[in-house]
């Protein structure tokens, strides 16, 4: 070993080897294909779970540039100790940071300054490098405001110039955006949206999980907080390793091929994080996913779909789900996959649900439940609340919520947690609320691949009809569309 060079145990090494395996990437579409047929245009769910796999050391080489953004404003220092272990937190970030990979430290204030290197481009991590800005961020001082906005316009400016697959922003906070009047943050949101990634954390007891939620969701990150500061350093310990894991920069999710008088009505992340997906400009039916590792994301993809004039008791195309990624990857796409509705008069079949699509769901009137519960809270409607947050309880004991449950009892007694019975806690810390609200976006996977057995899985190959050419589930009877044989057997 080179004493100039000592190894970091902590840190990941990316020695060449012999040759990568081929990354895979897997599609699939759990839903409830039956609707009934005389209810008039309705909405049809349907869960895609895309898998990314053999991407574990894939990557020879640092993939990432990074911006560590901490906040230095004045009440960082109050207590002191808060300031402290943000520092320690940073450092322990810039540790496991890989030879080679370009970082900024941001000091975020009222103004966003780099504290390391101080102006012009990012360093390049190395052993001297590394301690320098282990050094910067020691002396870093609390005094000044907030600004956000200043300071992920900041991280992207010097994200710019990177040609790094996977930029990515670490942002630490402590308060609220006071003076955002300098550089509104729903504006610098739309020019970072694309250009980097931005994991959002609070500290201390005055952040605001808004923020941070809304900071994640439109960056492709994710929103979390400490409630004891000395808990920092572990998170973000986690959460760069898990970074340096990712080695596919974007994924690209399509639906499309809607039947006529289907309508796409949204699409939203559901795991391992829920956030709302925009598809992207002038490209309708359009999703872009950002920074990919060995793992399994799902999405919930909602249509209205209207039976007049349509087939009865055979399976129909609604529309097809595809993924794909990045040219020069050598990623190969999935099969598209089918999301098929099946208009019957048989309120049995119609009755059924599909777990995957109701695991969503709970989630979705959970994430509802617990930002009205915080809502009514904040304005004195306590009765309101506690109504509320029983409801959340229901919701997280039926989803399997262990860290959300644990959350909601700092705020609730639970008598009888399948029922949602609970009584208020009094009195009850604010902060406990944004806690709920940032834990209520880290969700839990639900029902594996297996379906009920009532209910068959969805997914399958697609057909082209010979008369109208339109694409139909292979082991369709007739086209949807024309009525033309498509030749499967019955």
């Amino acid at each position: 070993m080179n004493p100039a060079n000592p190894v970091n145990p902590d840190r990941p090494e990316h020695p060449q080897g012999p040759a990568e395996p081929a990354i895979g990437l897997g599609l699939t579409v759990s839903q409830q294909k039956y609707l009934p047929a005389g209810g008039g245009a309705q909405e049809l769910h349907a869960v895609v779970t895309v898998q990314v796999t053999g991407a574990a050391g894939a990557a020879p080489g640092p993939a990432l540039a990074e911006v560590l953004v901490v906040d230095c404003s004045s009440s960082m220092d109050r207590p002191p100790e808060k300031f402290r272990e943000a520092k320690k937190a940073a450092v322990a970030a810039l540790q496991l940071l890989p030879d080679g990979t370009p970082f900024t430290v941001v000091a975020g204030t009222h103004e966003a300054v780099a504290a390391y290197p101080p102006g012009g481009a990012m360093a390049v991590a190395d052993a001297t490098t590394r301690a320098a800005a282990t050094a910067a961020v020691h002396e870093l001082v609390a005094a000044g405001g907030t600004c956000l906005g200043r300071w992920l316009d900041l991280a992207r400016r010097e994200l710019a110039a990177q040609s790094a697959p996977i930029r990515h922003a670490l942002l630490l906070t402590d308060g609220r955006d006071e003076h955002g009047h300098f550089l509104p943050l729903a504006g610098v949101l739309a020019d970072c949206a694309g250009q980097f990634v931005c994991d959002a954390w609070g500290i201390g007891t005055d952040w605001d999980a808004h923020l941070l939620l809304d900071v994640a969701a439109a960056l492709h990150g994710s929103a979390d907080a400490v409630r004891v500061e000395s808990d920092l350093a572990a998170g973000y310990r986690r959460l760069v390793r898990a970074l340096l894991a990712k080695t596919v920069p974007e994924l690209t999710l399509t639906v499309d091929s809607l039947a006529p008088g289907a309508r796409l009505r949204y699409v939203k992340q559901t795991f391992p994080h829920e956030r709302p997906m925009t598809p992207e400009p002038d490209r309708p039916g359009t999703y872009v996913t950002r920074a990919w590792g060995e793992e399994l994301r799902r999405f919930h993809v909602c249509l209205t779909v209207d039976p007049e004039g349509e087939l009865r008791d055979q399976d129909l195309l609604a529309a097809a789900v595809g993924v794909h990624a990045p040219a020069g990857t050598g990623i190969a796409p999935p099969a598209p996959q089918p999301l098929v509705v099946h208009w019957t008069n048989d309120p049995a079949l119609s009755g059924l649900t599909d777990g995957q699509v109701a695991h969503a769901r709970v989630w979705e009137e959970l994430g509802t439940a617990v930002a009205d519960a915080t809502d009514a809270h904040h304005h004195g409607r306590t009765d309101r609340a506690e109504a509320l947050l029983g409801r959340a309880v229901a919701l997280a004991h039926r989803a399997g919520a262990r860290r959300l449950l644990a959350e909601l009892a700092r705020l609730v007694e639970i008598h009888d947690p399948a029922a949602g019975r609970v009584t208020l806690r009094s009195p009850v810390d604010p902060v406990d609320f944004q806690l709920l609200m940032t834990a209520s976006s880290h969700t839990t996977q639900g029902p594996d691949g297996s379906a009920p057995a009532a209910l068959p899985r969805q997914g399958g190959e697609l057909a082209a009809c010979p008369v109208c050419h339109r694409r139909y589930p292979a082991r369709s009877r007739y086209c949807g569309n024309c009525g033309a044989a498509m030749g499967a057997s019955s």
